[in-house]
């Protein structure tokens, strides 16, 4: 390498000029100036005296400088002569290259002399650790030897002791009377086998538990010593640990709600396979991984021989959900007041005078299908009205609107009467032990006559004041507002003497009215509170939904902040649609909420399958004996509300008959969307939308699949057109009708034809196609069809009555003089549900 400058070998090193300057004059090299060039052997020079100054020796530097590993390479260059495919010779170079790698033998000596120690530094260690823990296991025998030898010695002296107390009463004892094997008196025979006890052969069989002796060590010991007392021979008594229960063990069973067979069994300490032995008894085919309901589990528990304890696990949120009776001041509240009724009585009507507002007018087909809640301010206060649905199918939401009321308007048409409708819901109010005021509805009709439907809630035991009864009547029309004010002052009289009252200020409780899923908000429950105030930004707990409140409105749709009680409510913000029914809860925690929901989600699952995996025996045998399978309709619900399409699947599946059979695979709220179509396409489903609509992708997709899609707003129209499509179903009836009959009166031989039978048609018409029978002394003996009817010579297609013809009958020939041949024809016969 060429010679440098100091200057520009201080900016290579990276160390200021001045200080590499001072270095060189102390390494002994003349060098002054930044300009001066500094040499190879001068640079070597400098390093050696750096190193020297740090305490280098010569050899350490020798060491460090020499190299570790050296690596050697050749490469060896050959040429070979290749003959080509057309005769030609061809060069061909092949070059070698060999590369090989030396290592300083005194490192590779090092290595292995470190890797020696540590192994038998680890050996070392190693056998330390051994040898600790032989010396603490010896210590831990002689410890234990020790304490038996102790135990060996107490037990001496006991024995010890206890025979010298029964050597005195043997010694005390006259000479004159010594025990004797053959003369012992009935109480020593007595005393014998109460000391025997417990170790009696015969008393050893009347255990039931299994016991282990205090003094068991786990050792063997050794034989004792036979003691003579008093002339003859008396062995130790000997004390076993173990004795065989020969009774079997009663245990209590808790059970949960839902349990599988294996989790039964295990608890009851039985074999799995045993528990399942059982159920097949009961009639029921279970495996080991199935869910019970908790009433089969305590039947088989019962039947195994042990005692069921019914739990409840729903204690978890007993605490929370538990009522807060002493919370706060009781005030008075309003009353909730449910209008029922027959359909077209006039609900609505009555309802939407007092609110003054169109209610009726927005009801498709002029009837409520929905059940509403709604607010009226009076001059005497506030009253809470809950609208409920007159048709049939909606029994569910009467029975709801009944549970939550506090008093019950039954409206009865004037000009109708008492209906079937009428009846239940009657029924409906007295099971809620609620009081009902009956209103005569349509009195400005001229057909009216309240004094009949007075006399037909009579035989309902709904008597009128008037007739010393307790039910207060009011004849009011919803046309022209006659008697509204006095049916509002009935229901406030009726109102102070219950004296409602309620806690307002505490967490809010109340129960879900209605629910349904709205596409822009979500779900929406309608809550009518009963305890305490709801107010926004609670945490609501509502059946198996919860959430928080992001939104309050009243029935008007206007925005609130807090509802008291008697006060219903639209709500949003919960995690899913309610089941109408619900009661409805605000909590604390957030996290709770879930927690219970999760809970109940679970429980409602494990409730659900165990329901749907009993199987009858009565069904496993109709299935054994291979009865014909019904026809199934399958058909999904989609619906506004939850109350519509409760009412719908319970209405759909009352038309199910032994033939025909209607499956709901699925029901919900909301609109019909892409995976409601894959589903009913792969269950082979049709889809009825019940005051919803599907959506586009959905009507794409129904339309390449061919899946059907039915539109209603009417539940009329929709339980008539299913049952239509059930009509369809069922397998179709034919009905035999006699159309004609002849008699024979001579047969003719023909040997190309055969028998061919003379006849006079007595009765009705002879058709060439209509099947036949033959009758002899009015008994069947042949069926089967005409070959051939002749009329004189020509070919004819029917005889009338009164009229000879001949007849030739297929594949029978066998026809005699006095015959009657009978005419017949299957008609179909349309069938109904």
């Amino acid at each position: 390498m060429a010679s440098v400058t100091v200057e520009q070998f201080a900016e290579a090193v990276g160390i200021p000029v001045e200080r590499l300057i001072s270095q060189l004059e102390a390494a002994g090299l003349e060098v002054k100036t930044p300009e001066a060039t500094i040499s190879e052997e001068e640079k070597l020079e400098l390093l050696s005296f750096l190193r020297r100054g740090q305490g280098q020796s010569e050899a350490d530097e020798a060491a460090i400088t020499a190299p570790k590993k050296i690596t050697l390479k050749r490469k060896t260059v050959s040429e070979l002569k290749q003959k080509t495919a057309q005769g030609r010779a061809k060069t061909v170079s092949v070059e070698v290259r060999k590369k090989r790698t030396y290592i300083k033998r005194s490192d590779v000596v090092s290595k292995e002399a470190e890797q020696i120690e540590s192994d038998l530094a680890e050996r070392r260690r190693l056998e330390e650790e051994e040898r600790r823990r032989e010396e603490e296991r010896r210590a831990q025998m002689l410890l234990e030897e020790q304490r038996q030898r102790e135990e060996e010695e107490r037990r001496k002296a006991a024995e010890e002791s206890k025979r010298k107390v029964e050597q005195e009463p043997a010694l005390k004892r006259p000479a004159a009377e010594p025990p004797t094997a053959a003369g012992e008196t009935e109480e020593a025979k007595q005393g014998r086998k109460a000391k025997r006890g417990k170790f009696d052969r015969d008393a050893k069989f009347e255990r039931e538990e299994l016991h282990v002796s205090a003094d068991k060590t786990g050792r063997r010991k050794k034989k004792t010593k036979l003691h003579v007392v008093a002339g003859r021979a008396a062995a130790a008594p000997q004390q076993h640990g173990f004795e065989m229960p020969t009774a079997p063990m009663v245990r209590e069973v808790a059970i949960p709600e839902t349990i599988t067979v294996g989790e039964l069994a295990q608890r009851m300490a039985a074999k799995a396979a045993d528990v399942i032995k059982v159920m097949m008894t009961l009639g029921n085919m279970v495996t080991i991984n199935q869910v019970l309901d908790q009433e089969t589990a305590a039947i088989v528990v019962g039947e195994m021989g042990h005692k069921p304890k019914l739990i409840n696990e729903g204690d978890m949120e007993a605490g929370l959900l538990a009522k807060d009776e002493g919370g706060g001041e009781l005030v008075a509240r309003a009353p909730v007041v449910t209008i029922m009724g027959h359909v077209d009585h006039g609900k609505t009507s009555l309802l939407d005078y007092i609110r003054r507002s169109k209610v009726a007018a927005g009801e498709a087909g002029g009837i409520t299908q929905h059940i509403g809640a709604y607010h009226v301010e009076t001059d005497r206060g506030m009253i809470t009205f809950l609208d409920t649905p007159g048709h049939e199918a909606f029994t569910a939401m009467r029975a709801r609107g009944a549970k939550v009321t506090d008093i019950v308007v039954l409206i009865v048409a004037a000009d109708d009467g008492v209906m079937p409708q009428t009846r239940e819901a009657i029924q409906h109010a007295k099971a809620a032990g609620v009081p009902i005021i009956v209103a005569v509805n349509k009195i400005d009709k001229p057909e009216a006559d309240p004094n009949r439907v007075m006399q037909e809630l009579v035989v309902q035991e709904v008597i009128p004041e008037e007739w010393g009864g307790d039910t207060m009547f009011a004849q009011v029309s919803a046309k022209t507002g006659q008697g509204i004010d006095a049916l509002l002052d009935g229901i406030l009289l009726q109102a102070e003497v219950l004296e409602l009252k309620a806690v307002r200020d505490c967490k809010g409780r109340g129960v879900v009215i209605e629910s349904r899923l709205d596409k822009g908000r979500g779900p929406v429950a309608s809550v009518l509170v009963q305890h305490g105030t709801l107010r926004r930004g609670d945490i609501l707990l509502a059946g198996l939904e919860y959430g928080r409140i992001r939104a309050m409105q009243d029935e008007t749709g206007k925005a609130i902040d807090e509802a008291g009680p008697s006060m219903p409510v639209e709500i949003l913000g919960l995690s899913g649609v309610p089941n109408a029914g619900e009661e409805a809860i605000a909590v604390d925690s957030e996290r709770k909420a879930r927690e219970i929901a999760l809970f109940r989600q679970g429980k409602f699952r494990d409730v659900k399958l165990a329901r749907q995996q009993k199987i009858k025996l009565e069904n496993m045998f109709s299935a054994m004996e291979g009865e014909k399978k019904a026809e199934v309709l399958n058909l999904m619900i989609k619906a506004d509300v939850q109350g519509s399409a409760e009412a719908l699947n319970e209405a759909l599946n009352k038309l199910s008959t032994d033939e025909v059979r209607v499956k709901v695979i699925a029901s919900g709220v909301g609109g019909i969307n892409e995976s409601d179509v894959n589903l009913a396409l792969a269950s082979n489903a049709i889809i009825i939308g019940f005051n919803v609509r599907a959506d586009a992708s959905a009507r794409r997709l129904a339309e390449e699949e061919a899946v059907e899609l039915r539109y209603y707003s009417i539940i009329y129209d929709t339980i008539e057109e299913i049952r239509q499509a059930m009509t369809g179903m069922l397998a179709p009836e034919f009905k035999e009708e006699i159309i004609g009959l002849a008699e024979v009166r001579d047969v003719f031989r023909s040997p190309k034809i055969g028998a061919i039978a003379g006849c006079m048609v007595s009765e009705g018409v002879v058709r060439r196609n209509c099947p036949i029978r033959v009758l002899r002394d009015n008994v069947v003996i042949f069926e089967g069809e005409l070959e051939s009817l002749r009329r004189f010579k020509d070919d004819v297609n029917e005889v009338k009555a009164g009229t000879e013809c001949g007849i030739g009958v297929r594949n029978y020939n066998d026809v005699k003089v006095g015959d009657q041949i009978e005419v017949y024809s299957r008609v179909q016969v349309e069938r109904k549900l």
